[in-house]
């Protein structure tokens, strides 16, 4: 199994841009389950990411064509464009 992690910084999207975003583009990555919610908590201290979302792919070769496809590129332009500072994070998951 393999995911891409993405941690948004600072603040979590608003609510119905993020619906539109899931709907129009992260749902549409080939191969891929997504899920998304609010970070609530940390261990230590107050949580440097507010939300966190994933793709997850049954293997590498279904992760490399999803990251590959046009609708991945898509998904992450539309993500840059909501103007939050996040990070994407791949593991490979055994």
């Amino acid at each position: 199994m393999v995911r891409a992690i993405v941690l948004y910084e600072g603040a979590a999207p608003d609510a119905e841009r993020y619906e539109q975003h899931v709907s129009q583009f992260a749902d549409k990555v080939p191969g891929a389950t997504f899920r998304h919610g609010a970070i609530f908590g940390a261990a230590f201290g107050e949580p440097k990411y507010k939300y966190y979302a994933e793709f997850e792919w049954a293997d590498m070769d279904a992760f490399k064509a999803g990251t590959r496809s046009e609708q991945f590129a898509a998904s992450g332009k539309d993500a840059m464009e909501m103007g939050i500072p996040f990070q994407v994070l791949f593991a490979e998951i055994s």
